[in-house]
């Protein structure tokens, strides 16, 4: 399973970000390894240097064997929060769609 990660141009800190979340998502997704060929996460800072409250975005989009697409996205105040809770909906969406039989692994 390969881990992409893309950021728009207001996203500090991506190589510590990418580096870290890359681990802890195959860490999550691992029971479902055999079924998702490639994980892409999109990161993006909504309102960029302005700030504000949850501006952080990340969605996350699955590519499982024998079917299309799954994604899913968080808004959040951080965007370790924001990574965390979009994976919490994929694998959710992934449990759904594949199977439970394969989270008892």
């Amino acid at each position: 399973m390969e881990v992409f990660f893309n950021t728009d141009k207001n996203i500090e800190g991506k190589e510590r970000v990418e580096t870290y979340f890359t681990t802890e998502i195959k860490k999550d997704l691992k029971r479902f390894e055999d079924s998702v060929t490639r994980v892409e996460v999109h990161l993006s800072d909504e309102n960029g240097i302005k700030g504000g409250a949850n501006d952080k975005k990340c969605t996350i989009e699955v590519r499982p064997k024998g079917f299309g697409p799954i994604a899913a996205t968080s808004t959040e105040d951080k965007i370790e929060k924001a990574i965390s809770s979009a994976t919490k909906k994929i694998i959710s969406k992934l449990e759904t769609k594949i199977g439970k039989k394969q989270s008892v692994r």
